[in-house]
Parts: structure tokens; C-alpha cells; sequence
């Protein structure tokens, strides 16, 4: 009897061992990767998908997960508010990142999104201090970290200080960021009080250098591009130092000195993706069973947009060099991690055509400004005041207020009667009251995007509505910020574990991006998400 009680109580301390020994880990991978590619439209997946490789843009499409119809679902299409929502699934009217800079009424002035005055920059003595604190919502990146108790790695990389900062979030370990002036990656203090000795390695090696003496001629015989008839057209930009916009670019000349080129060259994302690389092993990203996170946003895709436009040769080269160089990336990272990665690539903005290769072709665009439209003269004329405008941004027009108060007018009146001037503008679609915005005369779709872009704290008085393919500026290559398809259909394709393969036609957003990944990681989606999860795409 003695010995049947002690079996049994050894088999209970056994049992309670048993139930009080915690459950198994929660599957995730080792190592999320991000990629942001700056102003890739979604059809630059196919444009020139002939000419890509097997292992870089169509191993993605190959082998993961396509979402053909995202779209961003606010209206104010530009680089940090694309980082912003992408990682947050929030939009502008909640996340509080209005515009790559938004004007406050308070400050008097423009106010830089990713701007912090507390800190420093490191790496630097001269660069102005970043943070993400402008951003009021916590990212995909921020949730994993909470959720494994600050011990998931996290680091932003971009050659935009806002590209790597906003992507990264509040509670990253790191975000870098290139510094023209110098050739070198830098951060600031709100991350470290100084930089690693891996960063100060790679920026002794002067990359940049090497990349500039390889210069920049075309991958392929020029003749056998898409636009090979278009290497020299009035409504291109010029590189520095250069006196037309054709290959080959001699970058060599600004090797030793001038690092403020590097951005505008496809060598650009080679240099991001090495460094990338160098983070990943440097830090010990993925070593051990809790996943960590690398958000890399790849921003010479979009200085050489801005500069050539999307119909030239240097933007065509530049996406069939990028597929080389994420062929290469996947590479390094199959050879980490094996199949115990996740990768996942869109875009922040997309971009529409030049206007002067619109007016080339018979497509609708052109320029307007309204700071020194018709509308704002007979405004000034009519009301006597000359300096009406305080500030025009991000599609907004601020009134001065304080002038049209000085002068004992009436703000509405004055307000109603611009409004109504600048919808005889050739290139407006339409002007409206911000403060009216619910009575817009806009299909319901549209006006969506106007409300959820609009921050209540930074808005503007006038929102400018303008017609599909006109920009208020840049007569040589191209720009965005509007609401309609060139600017706002992105690329969503995600690849490695946890992902299925296939295709998804239905409409998604920009915002389903963050919960989806936040669903994949079974972690709590970002505070101010809104987006929904494709579950479509999760095995």
C-alpha cells in the first residue's frame, strides 16, 4: 500500500510537471524582410518582365504570392505617407504622417515628418536630427517587438532618412540612413549614442566610390530597350555635372568628392542591399528561434523617376539592374535561412508620366500652379490682399489668416471666392472646402481618400483636386502625390514561409499589408490599423 501511494504521488508530481511545463514556442519565421521599392508602379512587374532574370522579380511572382489590385487608399500619394501606412496599416488622418512635410499654423512653417529637435544625429556633425516620433501609431515592427518582450531585432535601411525611420518604428534597434555629404551610413541618438563598429567598417570602405568608377551604361545594347528611341528627350532631367540625359553617364568624375549622386544611380540599391546584408550578419538577425524584422526600403528607384521619368532608358535599366540585385539578396538570404524566411515587396507611390512626353502622345496632362494661377490673381486683385496665401502643400491651400483678419475682410467670402476661381482652371479638376469636405462634389470612392488623408490637426482650408496627368510643377521628368491609378496602384507580393503561391485579383489596400504580416506572425496588428488581413495568402 506504502509503495502504490508513492507511485501515485510521484506520478502526480509528474502529470503537474507535465501541464505546468510551457507550451511549445509560436511558430514564426526567423527573419522578415520588408522591401519598399520608391515609386514602383505595378505594372513595372511586367513592363519589363522579358528582360528580368528567373530569380528576382519573377521568383517572386513565381513562387509567392501576387496581389494584383493594391491600391493606396488615401490621396496624398508621396513617400512618407506611403512608409507610414504600409507599416502601421493606419492612413494619414490617424497616423499623423500627412505629407513627406505638412505646413503648422503654429510653428509658421513646414514641418519635416520624421524632424526631432531632442536628439542628434550620430555619424554626422552636420545632418539634421530624425526620429519617428511625428508618427502617432505603432508599426507591424513595434507589435513584434511588444510581443516578444523587446527581444526581436529590429533595423530600418534606407538611403531616405524617412524611408528607413517610419518603416522601422518607435521601438526599433536601429534605422539608417545615407548622408550625401559624406558617402556614409548614419543614424541619430534616439537609437545609439554611437555607431557599431560594422558601420563604421562599411563606411571606411567608401562603396560609393567603387560603385561611381563602374559608371552607368546601359545592361543590355541600348537598341534593345522598350524606349530605345528615347534616350534624349526634352522632358528628361540631367544627371549633375552632365549637359544632356543619355548613356553612357560618366559617374566616375564623382568619385573622391561628390556623394549626393549616388542616389540618382541604380548603384544606389545595390549600396542599400549590401549594407542591408552586412546588417543582417553583422547583428546576428535570425540566429536564434526568435524572429526578428529588416525593413528596407530601396529609394533610387525613385530619384531616378523624379529625374528621367518613366519613360526613359535610365528608369527601364534601373528596374532590370534591381532585378539583378534582388536575385543576389534572395540568394544570401535562401543561404542564411533556407526556406524559414519571409519576404514581402510593394511600394510606397507609384508615378504618373511626364507632361511633356504626355503632350508627345496625346495623353491628358500638363502643368498647373495655383500660387500663380489666374485664380489666385483675380483673388488678390479682387480682395486687394498680395500675400493671400500663407502656404501651398501637399495639395492644400492654407489662407493667411492673420492678413485677412488685419485687413477687416471676410475669411469665408474670401475662401468661397478663391475656391470658386480656381475651378476655372484648366488643369483642376475641382477645388472644395476642407472644412465642407463631407458636401465634396467627388464619387464617394474618391472623397474617401481625400477624408482619410486629411489629419484634423494639419490640414489645409482649400483642397486642390487635379486633372488625371497634370502636376503644379516639374515641366522635365516626372511626380506623384495624387489619388489617381499611376500614383496609387502598388505592387503587394509576398514570398517564403508561412505564404502560399498564387494570385489575388480582387481589390486590396495598402493598409492590408501590416495586419496581414501582423496575422502571419500571430502578433496584435499596429494601434491604429484599419487594414484587413488577405488571408488568401496565408498558408
Amino acid at each position: 500500500m506504502k509503495k502504490i501511494s508513492i507511485v501515485l504521488f510521484l506520478s502526480c508530481i509528474a502529470f503537474v510537471g507535465r501541464a505546468q511545463k510551457p507550451e511549445a514556442g509560436v511558430e514564426r519565421p526567423k527573419l522578415v524582410v520588408g522591401i519598399m521599392i520608391d515609386q514602383m508602379r505595378w505594372d513595372y512587374l511586367y513592363k519589363y518582365a522579358n528582360r528580368y532574370g528567373n530569380d528576382g522579380f519573377k521568383r517572386l511572382l513565381r513562387e509567392g504570392f501576387t496581389c494584383e489590385n493594391t491600391y493606396i487608399p488615401y490621396a496624398q500619394t508621396v513617400t512618407a505617407c506611403g512608409h507610414a501606412s504600409v507599416y502601421t496599416g493606419s492612413v494619414p488622418s490617424i497616423n499623423g504622417i500627412m505629407g513627406n512635410d505638412w505646413y503648422s499654423r503654429q510653428k509658421g512653417r513646414l514641418v519635416y515628418c520624421v524632424e526631432d529637435e531632442t536628439v542628434a544625429p550620430v555619424g554626422s556633425s552636420k545632418a539634421a536630427p530624425m526620429s519617428p516620433r511625428n508618427m502617432e501609431v505603432t508599426t507591424v515592427c513595434d507589435e513584434l517587438r511588444i510581443a516578444t518582450n523587446y527581444k526581436s531585432k529590429v533595423i530600418g535601411i534606407a538611403i531616405k532618412d524617412r524611408g528607413g525611420i517610419l518603416a522601422a518604428g518607435h521601438t526599433a534597434n536601429a534605422a539608417y540612413w545615407y548622408e550625401g555629404a559624406t558617402g556614409n551610413w548614419i543614424t541619430s541618438t534616439y537609437y545609439m549614442k554611437q555607431l557599431p563598429g560594422w558601420v563604421n567598417a562599411f563606411n571606411g570602405r567608401k562603396m560609393a566610390d567603387s560603385l561611381y568608377k563602374l559608371n552607368w551604361n546601359t545592361l543590355y545594347p541600348i537598341d534593345t530597350y522598350v524606349l530605345s528611341d528615347a534616350d534624349d528627350k526634352a522632358y528628361e532631367g540631367v544627371l549633375s555635372g552632365e549637359q544632356k540625359p543619355v548613356f553612357p553617364h560618366n559617374t566616375s568624375r564623382n568619385a573622391g568628392g561628390n556623394y549626393s549622386v549616388l542616389p540618382n544611380l541604380p548603384q544606389g540599391n545595390t549600396f542599400t542591399l549590401q549594407f542591408a546584408k552586412e546588417a543582417v550578419v553583422a547583428e546576428g538577425m535570425g540566429a536564434d528561434d526568435i524572429t526578428d524584422f529588416l525593413a528596407v526600403s530601396l529609394s533610387s528607384t525613385d530619384y531616378v523617376g523624379h529625374l528621367f521619368g518613366p519613360n526613359s532608358i535610365e528608369v527601364e535599366d534601373t528596374y532590370l539592374r534591381l532585378d539583378k540585385d534582388l536575385a543576389d539578396f534572395f540568394k544570401f538570404l535562401d543561404g542564411k535561412f533556407g526556406k524559414n524566411y519571409t519576404v514581402f515587396l510593394t511600394a510606397d507611390h507609384g508615378v504618373a508620366h511626364s507632361p511633356g512626353y504626355a503632350r508627345a502622345n496625346n495623353i491628358p496632362g500638363g502643368v498647373v500652379n495655383p500660387t500663380t494661377s489666374t485664380a489666385l490673381k483675380n483673388t488678390i486683385n479682387k480682395y486687394g490682399l498680395y500675400n493671400l496665401i500663407e502656404n501651398f502643400s501637399n495639395y492644400q491651400v492654407f489662407l493667411n489668416r492673420r492678413a485677412i483678419d488685419s485687413a477687416k475682410l471676410n475669411f469665408q467670402e474670401i475662401k468661397n471666392f478663391f475656391i470658386e476661381e480656381l475651378n476655372k482652371e484648366e488643369g483642376i479638376h475641382y477645388a472644395f472646402d476642407n472644412d465642407e469636405i463631407m458636401e465634396a462634389r467627388l464619387p464617394t470612392e474618391v472623397k474617401e481618400r481625400f477624408i482619410k488623408g486629411l489629419h484634423p490637426k494639419f490640414g489645409g482650408d482649400i483642397q486642390i483636386v487635379l486633372k488625371s496627368g497634370y502636376y503644379p510643377y516639374a515641366n522635365t521628368g516626372a511626380t506623384h502625390g495624387t489619388w489617381y491609378p499611376y500614383d496609387s496602384h502598388i505592387p503587394f507580393v509576398l514570398m517564403g514561409w508561412g505564404i502560399k503561391q498564387g494570385r489575388l485579383l480582387r481589390d486590396v489596400n495598402m493598409t492590408d499589408i501590416a495586419p496581414t504580416i501582423s496575422t502571419l506572425l500571430k502578433i496584435q496588428v499596429p494601434s491604429g490599423n484599419v487594414g484587413n488581413t488577405v488571408s488568401e495568402a496565408l498558408k
